[in-house]
């Protein structure tokens, strides 16, 4: 098998709000879209976010056509941890977890995006 991309599909009320939201504080570009669907991308991500409206048909299976979120944490690891959570501070984005050292050294915080989709920033020291 090759792997030639990768993504990360999340069910969300307001698709277009969770992507706005990427592309304003966290530097995502729009790659494509449709009626419910957005695909973001980020050259240095390695992967692409994709929101689908909940409630599409064409989601399978739909017996776990839920809202996406619970649990659920996008994580992008990053170089200077301190620089981020001030600019993200400095543009009104909701913290629900200030900046945090773990004892095995993951510096994180956490954000969270219109839809309660948590976006952590991580910096290993």
């Amino acid at each position: 098998m090759k792997i030639t991309a990768s993504a990360l599909s999340l069910n969300v009320a307001e698709p277009t709000t969770s992507a706005q939201f990427l592309i304003d504080h966290f530097g995502f570009a729009e790659d494509m879209s449709a009626d419910g669907f957005i695909s973001l991308t980020r050259p240095d991500a390695g992967f692409n976010i994709i929101y689908l409206r909940t409630g599409l048909s064409t989601f399978k299976p739909a017996t776990i056509a839920g809202s996406a979120g619970q649990g659920l944490l996008v994580v992008l690891i990053v170089e200077d941890i301190d620089k981020e959570y001030e600019r993200v501070r400095s543009e009104g984005v909701p913290i629900v977890t200030p900046i945090e050292t773990e004892p095995w050294g993951e510096r994180y915080f956490q954000a969270v995006d219109p839809n309660g989709i948590i976006i952590q920033l991580v910096q290993w020291v």
